[in-house]
């Protein structure tokens, strides 16, 4: 089980908004029943490694409908092979210390 992070940014448009592309990319999440979570920067979904890459792709791809003709995305991952990681056991682990 892998975590990956996401952060899809249009880049050169009129607007400083793009809660569209972020919805936009949220669909490709939802279209393949993806656990995600959505915080004000980025978006964290869990699951095979193989498949989130794949809807990363989908994610940055979404961002072009429209007239945009330039996005900037970052991805980190994170994978353990020792043991299943999920999102609710990572911020538990980090949460616990406080």
């Amino acid at each position: 089980m892998a975590l990956l992070e996401i952060s899809v940014v249009p880049v050169g448009t009129e607007s400083a908004s793009f809660s569209s592309v972020v919805s936009q990319a949220l669909h490709e999440a939802q279209r393949n029943g993806i656990r995600y979570t959505v915080s004000p920067t980025s978006t964290v979904m869990e699951g095979d490694l193989p498949a989130l890459m794949d809807i990363a792709q989908k994610m940055h791809r979404s961002a072009f409908n429209g007239p945009i003709r330039r996005v900037v995305t970052n991805i980190s991952i994170d994978e353990r092979r020792d043991k299943d990681q999920r999102m609710k056991d990572a911020v538990a682990a980090a949460q616990s210390g406080i």
